[in-house]
C-alpha cells in the first residue's frame, strides 16, 4: 500500500491574543498524491494561507492539534535543525506576494545561490552557474545579467519568476504555490500557471495550490479543497465540484464566476467570513446561507458523503434529514 507524499490530519492552528487563543484553522484533513495538483480554495481570510505557512513551519501560531505527515515524518513536531533540512529542500514554497517576498537589498543572484549552498553544498562559482540555467528554465532572458539586479529592477511578472526559480532550485518533492498569480496581469497570469504546469511534469513535483481564482482551479487542479472560516467544507474532484458543488459555499463561490455564454447579473455572496475570534456555534456560514434551516446555528455538520470521494460538510446531505438542496 503506498502512502501520500504529504497527509494532514486533524490540523488546529491558533494565535495568541490578549482575549485568548483563537483558532484559525480547526481541524483540516488533506492529502496529496506524488506528482498531484491540489487546489484549496476560498475567500481571503479562510485560512488557506495559515494551513500552508503551518506545513512549512513559518507562521506565527502555534500548531494545537493534529499531524503534518511528510515521507514519513510528522513535521509539526520536528526539531527547527531539523524542518531547516526540509524547507526549501524537499518542500518549496511560492508566496503570496512577488512584489515583498525578495529581499530588496540583495541582488537577484544572491538570493538563488543562497538556496542552493545551503542545501546541496555548492561552490559559489557551481551555484552561480546553476542560479543562471534556473532563471533561463523560468524564461528570464538574458539571465547572467538578471543576477546582477535588484529586486525593484524586475518587474512583478519577472518578480514572480524569480520566486519560482528560488522553490524550484533544489527540486522539492512538494510546491506551494500561494496566489501565484496575485498582482499580475491576466497575460502574466497565464503565463505563469503554463510555466508551473511545465516545471511540475518536469521534476514530477506535487503541487498545492492555494487560490481564490476557480478558472486556475478548473484548468490545473485535479482534486479540490473548499474552505470556509477555518475548515475543509467540501472535497472531491474538479470536475464533481464544478458539475455538481454540494455545499452552498461552493455554489455561491461558482455563481459569482462570470459566464461569456449568459448575460445573467453576477451574484455576489452576502455578509462576510466571520472572524476566528467570534465563531457562530453551529455552521460557520449559515448566517450568509439561503439553505440555512434549524440545526444549522447550533450544530456543526461533519463531512456526508454525497457521492465519493466527494464530501461536504452541510446538513442538507444528513441522509436522516429530508431537506435537499434547491436546484
Amino acid at each position: 500500500m503506498t502512502h501520500p507524499l504529504l497527509s494532514i490530519r486533524d490540523l488546529r492552528v491558533e494565535f495568541e491574543t490578549d482575549a485568548g487563543p483563537v483558532p484559525a484553522v480547526r481541524g483540516v484533513d488533506l492529502e496529496l498524491e506524488e506528482g498531484e495538483t491540489v487546489a484549496l480554495v476560498g475567500e481571503s481570510g479562510c485560512g488557506k494561507s495559515v494551513t500552508a505557512l503551518s506545513i512549512m513551519r513559518l507562521m506565527s501560531g502555534r500548531v494545537a492539534g493534529g499531524q503534518i505527515d511528510f515521507r514519513g515524518q510528522n513535521l509539526a513536531s520536528l526539531s527547527e535543525p531539523a524542518m531547516r533540512r526540509v524547507r526549501g529542500a524537499q518542500i518549496g514554497m511560492i508566496f503570496q506576494e512577488p512584489m515583498t517576498s525578495l529581499n530588496p537589498v540583495f541582488k537577484i543572484g544572491r538570493q538563488i545561490e543562497e538556496v542552493l549552498t545551503l542545501h546541496q553544498g555548492l561552490s559559489p562559482s557551481a551555484a552561480r552557474g546553476q542560479a543562471v540555467e534556473l532563471l533561463g528554465r523560468v524564461g528570464i532572458p538574458s539571465p547572467a545579467a538578471r543576477l546582477e539586479q535588484y529586486p525593484h529592477e524586475l518587474s512583478g511578472g519577472m518578480k514572480q519568476r524569480v520566486m519560482i526559480a528560488i522553490a524550484i532550485a533544489c527540486r522539492p518533492a512538494l510546491l506551494i504555490a500561494d496566489e501565484p498569480t496575485t498582482a499580475l496581469d491576466v497575460t502574466i497570469q497565464a503565463q505563469i500557471m503554463v510555466l508551473l504546469r511545465s516545471l511540475q511534469r518536469e521534476l514530477g513535483m506535487a503541487v498545492l495550490l492555494i487560490t481564490h481564482d476557480l478558472g486556475l482551479v478548473a484548468h490545473f487542479a485535479e482534486r479540490v479543497n473548499v474552505m470556509y472560516a477555518g475548515k475543509i467544507v467540501e472535497h472531491g474532484g474538479v470536475r464533481e465540484i464544478f458539475k455538481q458543488p454540494a455545499h452552498p459555499y461552493t455554489r455561491a463561490l461558482l455563481a459569482a464566476l462570470p459566464d461569456p455564454t449568459k448575460r445573467a447579473r453576477l451574484e455576489a455572496i452576502g455578509g462576510r467570513v466571520p472572524s476566528p475570534a467570534m465563531l457562530p456555534r453551529g455552521c460557520a456560514f449559515c448566517t450568509r446561507c439561503k439553505h440555512a434551516f434549524e440545526p444549522c446555528p447550533d450544530q456543526q455538520p461533519p463531512l456526508f458523503d454525497v457521492g465519493a470521494p466527494h464530501v461536504a460538510a452541510c446538513w442538507l446531505h444528513d441522509p436522516g434529514r429530508a431537506a435537499v438542496l434547491e436546484s
